[in-house]
């Protein structure tokens, strides 16, 4: 029973992390999101998150949260973090350190950091101190949160989005002429989605016929890197071109050949399809969805549905 209410407890100050993390939205990027919680009798004493790039981690401001009269529980509190604390020194110095200054009693985190730097070191190097570690609540949650992140360092490539609007018979265009398929609100969540990712690419055949201008302005925040694809570049090499400037997602917004050779090419991570109750005549037909996807998600707005779909996961 009371492994059980430990382990109810983990996942419930988790969450939290989490709910926290998401605060740091675009501006922690190109750090991921992270979140942290210190609980004293289950009773939160402090909390906090990563609010901007080369600014204080949660860690960092989840101890400078703590009330003075509180800071004296810290040698019996627990630390939750969504990601594992960094152990190396870059614009900040490393949190794992100062978790073991302040002399907390245990520390839960949610998954590995996949930087070459961290990755299982910050742990490592808290157990050496004598401080109990449990690893691994709410990973799959944890990683989610920050897909980008885990993706740029495990693929070396950028997260990749592809996106495409449609037409309930399947066409992209109505006889090869541009055709308005998204309404003012879903056009809205397009530019959302902008906002919160590093870069936007279409081919060049899209470029020339619809001048698209790929930026935020129905949403606010940064407009993405724009990238116009010629047909010369090959795909791997754009992704690793984009991998060493740092862009750490992407998304493609056409047309359909290009759709069509990012996944061919299996250079995808997710698919958005948006289609309208509407018929074209003609004109060019939407990509084929791949083999071995999932449904993600499935929403109706305005009449418009959009599905996102992932690949299946592969189980040994």
């Amino acid at each position: 029973m009371l492994l059980t209410n430990m382990c109810e407890n983990d996942e419930k100050y988790m969450w939290r992390c989490l709910q926290l993390a998401r605060n740091g939205m675009n501006n922690a990027k190109p750090n991921p999101m992270v979140g942290a919680v210190i609980v004293h009798n289950d009773r939160i004493i402090g909390e906090g998150y990563h609010i901007r790039c080369g600014e204080a981690h949660a860690e960092v401001n989840a101890f400078a949260s703590v009330n003075s009269k509180d800071e004296h529980l810290l040698h019996e509190s627990t630390i939750y973090v969504s990601l594992e604390p960094c152990s190396h020194y870059g614009k900040t110095p490393p949190c794992a350190e100062l978790i073991i200054k302040k002399g907390v009693k245990r520390v839960v985190v949610g998954c590995i950091d996949p930087f070459a730097k961290v990755k299982g070191r910050g742990i490592e190097m808290i157990r050496n101190a004598g401080i109990e570690v449990t690893t691994g609540v709410l990973e799959k949650e944890c990683e989610e949160l920050n897909k980008r992140f885990f993706t740029f360092h495990r693929e070396q490539r950028p997260y990749i989005i592809l996106k495409w609007a449609q037409t309930s018979n399947g066409f992209i265009d109505n006889n090869f002429k541009p055709l308005a398929i998204s309404t003012e609100y879903t056009k809205m969540l397009s530019h959302k989605m902008r906002a919160e990712e590093d870069a936007i690419l279409v081919g060049r055949t899209t470029d020339e016929r619809e001048h698209p201008q790929l930026t935020v302005r129905e949403w606010h925040g940064s407009n993405p890197k724009r990238i116009v694809l010629t047909h010369d570049l090959p795909l791997e090499k754009l992704a690793n071109d984009l991998y060493c400037q740092d862009v750490q997602s992407l998304i493609v917004e056409g047309g359909a050949i290009t759709h069509t050779s990012f996944i061919n090419a299996g250079l995808w991570d997710e698919i958005r399809v948006e289609t309208a109750p509407i018929v074209a005549d003609n004109g060019t037909k939407a990509p084929a969805l791949p083999e071995g996807i999932v449904l993600h998600s499935h929403i109706t707005t305005d009449g418009n549905t959009i599905s996102t779909y992932r690949k299946a996961e592969i189980t040994t």
